[in-house]
């Protein structure tokens, strides 16, 4: 299996794969003294701490979470091609603007997740959209990954590229306004995961944190597992658990400070083909144990994505989560599940765009209700409870 071949880290190990250490080169002989090789690090972003720690929290607030518009262009394509529209910067623009300048959402949505094109864009009325969203207390954010490309030596895995012009990406995001970042690397499954694509995972994903971090970016941390595959929920999570100990082995490692950094993980669910599916309660359980298992009390915020599941089904286990406290802030970062609806309604009409953006209000303050705990699935639409899994789905 493949897991067997994943050598588990321990508080007095460095090893990864087959016990290889990292601080000795394959084939050398040469062994530093213990007192040398045990290096204490100071863990440290620069003239940005204090910055990042108060961006995170902010974003980590109360009944508050964050609405991600980061699709690429070609995803974005896509949407629009679903109720009929082009592929267009102009339309593109129209329909974010949409989504930014509906009233009342700083009051559900602490954060929002733009693409590189909607940062340095503005309003057809020439307002930047940074300033809309800070208008509303909402702070910017931006997709920084370069998307996800053919892994050479695993099973049919992917890794993310974007490393190479990270850090004056960063600054420039920075100068524009941007206050935090968001890399989605994936896990599948189905695919094993095999012990390299996950240690490329975590890695990647460390680096970049750090990247992010050293130029005044709070890095939303996201290796999302698919939900793709027929496997039980019991496999999720074990998959999950070994993701994230990488993942936070390779954070320390990159001397990432914990409490200026959001995760972005998915739920613990069973996959989207096994036969049984899960109940809110049972997604809950499974997935509190896994963060309990694994992430520091030191992280501010859990901002959960929704991977394919219906708005509703999304709201409901992420409900189920807050029915007692944690010790981090357990929300959402959701795409199609905010937006669903609201693409429907609005079908590219300006006669629409007010009705769209109160169909936007109702999915953000149902989810900010779940955040406290509070949410109740009565009187949902139909179209709410209709789920959105797409096997193989790029971003």
């Amino acid at each position: 299996m493949a897991s067997s071949s994943l050598v588990k880290l321990n508080a007095s190990s460095s090893s990864w794969i087959g016990q290889q250490s990292f601080n000795q080169r394959p084939g050398s002989s040469c062994r530093l003294p213990v007192s040398n090789r045990r290096v204490s690090v100071v863990r440290a972003a620069g003239s940005y701490t204090d910055e990042l720690i108060k961006t995170a929290k902010t974003i980590a607030s109360p009944g508050r979470g964050i609405l991600a518009i980061d699709e690429s262009n070609a995803t974005a394509g896509k949407r629009l091609a679903s109720i009929g529209l082009d592929n267009t910067e102009a339309n593109r623009q129209a329909y974010r603007q949409l989504l930014l300048t509906t009233p009342g959402l700083g009051d559900y949505i602490s954060g929002s997740i733009l693409f590189e094109e909607t940062l340095f864009q503005s309003t057809t009325d020439g307002k930047k959209f940074v300033d809309v969203l800070r208008d509303q207390k909402i702070v910017p954010g931006i997709k920084v990954d370069k998307g996800l490309v053919p892994l050479p030596g695993s099973n049919n895995e992917s890794w993310c590229q974007g490393l190479d012009g990270l850090a004056s990406r960063s600054a420039e995001y920075y100068k524009q306004g941007a206050r935090f970042a968001k890399w989605r690397t994936v896990v599948s499954i189905p695919c094993g995961p095999s012990a390299l694509a996950v240690k490329e995972a975590a890695w990647g994903l460390a680096r970049y944190a750090a990247i992010s971090q050293d130029n005044g970016l709070v890095p939303i941390v996201e290796p999302e597992i698919l939900l793709d595959g027929d496997h039980p929920i019991e496999r999720t999570l074990e998959v999950a658990e070994r993701v994230w100990a990488e993942v936070f082995y390779y954070l320390a490692e990159n001397n990432v400070v914990f409490e200026g950094i959001l995760l972005k993980p998915s739920m613990v669910t069973p996959g989207a083909e096994h036969k049984e599916k899960a109940t809110p309660d049972t997604i809950a359980k499974y997935t509190l144990t896994m963060l309990k298992r694994r992430v520091p009390p030191a992280v501010p915020g859990i901002m959960f994505l929704s991977g394919g599941q219906s708005e509703v089904e999304a709201t409901l286990n992420l409900h189920a989560m807050n029915q007692s406290p944690n010790p981090w802030h357990v929300s959402f970062s959701y795409a199609r599940a905010l937006q669903n609806t609201v693409l429907k309604t609005w079908q590219g009409r300006p006669e629409n765009v007010d009705a769209a953006q109160r169909a936007l209000l109702i999915r953000a303050k149902a989810n900010s209700l779940a955040q406290l705990g509070k949410y109740s699935a009565e009187g949902e639409s139909e179209e709410a409870k209709k789920g959105m899994f797409v096997k193989g789905y790029t971003y």
